[in-house]
């Protein structure tokens, strides 16, 4: 691989990296609210959807699952908005709140609506996995790409260990000065205080510049990266 010849090594996952200096963009929680669910199964479920409403589930924190309903309006429009899945938020069930972190939904494969929710309840103070978005910015300021190399993204998204006080929305990455054949690795990126990427036993590849010629050869390397 000829890609990582001249790039600056750097200790994993340190936070002061020359490039990618900007602050964090931490996501901004809200509040949904709740009612539980005396019946489950998919007859429920359809008669729910048809009122209007999805089927959700809280679990985790040692307690015992609650089945609850949604307002499919509400959770359709914070899921089309962004950051759904990194964003806390709270379920005001019946009058108790409960803090949540939103695992996964699932959509109708024909229609594209949100047919069920899982959410995982959170403490103030817990640890959480979450798969984060990975933007990047300045591709302009990029000497390869300005010489028509080609930005090959390896992950575009990077699963994180966070406080779910302290889960960014996206982590940025900057290609300003970036040359044809240079690699951007985890340690180049900046992650919130306290995380770290679940992958912890190698300095894992985020994104390349390649030359054209370098094209087909990163794309075979990416595509190990993405399945390790």
């Amino acid at each position: 691989m000829k890609l990582l010849c001249g790039f600056r090594f750097f200790r994993p996952w340190r936070t002061n990296s020359p490039n990618n200096q900007k602050g964090l963009s931490m996501s901004q929680t809200y509040e949904l609210k709740a009612e539980t669910r005396e019946r489950v199964g998919k007859g429920s479920s359809r008669e729910l959807r048809r009122n209007g409403l999805i089927p959700a589930v809280i679990y985790g924190d040692k307690q015992a699952p609650l089945s609850i309903a949604l307002s499919t309006k509400e959770v359709t429009m914070k899921i089309h908005a962004g950051g759904f899945m990194t964003t806390v938020a709270t379920i005001d069930v019946n009058g108790e709140k409960i803090r949540v972190l939103p695992k996964d939904y699932q959509l109708d494969p024909v229609r594209d609506f949100t047919m069920h929710v899982d959410f995982l309840r959170v403490s103030k103070g817990s640890q959480v996995s979450v798969q984060v978005p990975v933007h990047f910015e300045n591709e302009e300021k990029s000497p390869g790409l300005k010489q028509g190399g080609t930005l090959n993204i390896v992950r575009h998204e990077v699963e994180l260990n966070v406080s779910a006080d302290n889960i960014p929305e996206f982590l940025s990455v900057d290609l300003s000065g970036l040359k044809i054949g240079d690699t951007v690795h985890i340690s180049d990126v900046k992650l919130p205080a306290g995380a770290t990427p679940v992958i912890a036993d190698r300095d894992f590849t985020v994104a390349t510049i390649a030359g054209r010629a370098q094209e087909v050869e990163v794309a075979e390397e990416a595509e190990g990266e993405a399945e390790a």
